[in-house]
């Protein structure tokens, strides 16, 4: 059996952050600012019962998304791109929508 195993453990500075986003107008894809690049992220759609989350190792732009009915779904678009101060948080329309508190982590 052969076994395929990966690790980060970044510069070794423990970094985390959280915040909340809504949008009252028209919605789209965002950027938020925590000052470092994450390893993990999670959105949490309070309103629509909805969150997605990414990790080092996925893709630019996926997201592990947890919906409403409990149904989780690997999404490769429209999901979490990290950045080298944050990430984007893509243009899902069941976690992004109009009036719908959003609420993040972020830890690098």
């Amino acid at each position: 059996m052969a076994i395929t195993s990966t690790q980060d453990n970044g510069d070794g500075i423990a970094r985390f952050a959280s915040g909340s986003y809504i949008d009252t107008g028209t919605v789209a894809a965002f950027d938020i600012t925590c000052g470092f690049r994450p390893r993990y992220v999670k959105v949490i759609n309070e309103d629509g019962d909805c969150m997605m989350e990414w990790c080092t190792g996925m893709a630019d732009g996926e997201g592990m998304k947890t919906a409403t009915a409990g149904d989780i779904a690997l999404v490769a678009s429209n999901g979490i791109t990290p950045l080298a101060d944050g990430f984007t948080i893509g243009l899902d329309t069941d976690l992004v929508v109009t009036s719908e508190q959003l609420r993040w982590i972020a830890f690098g």
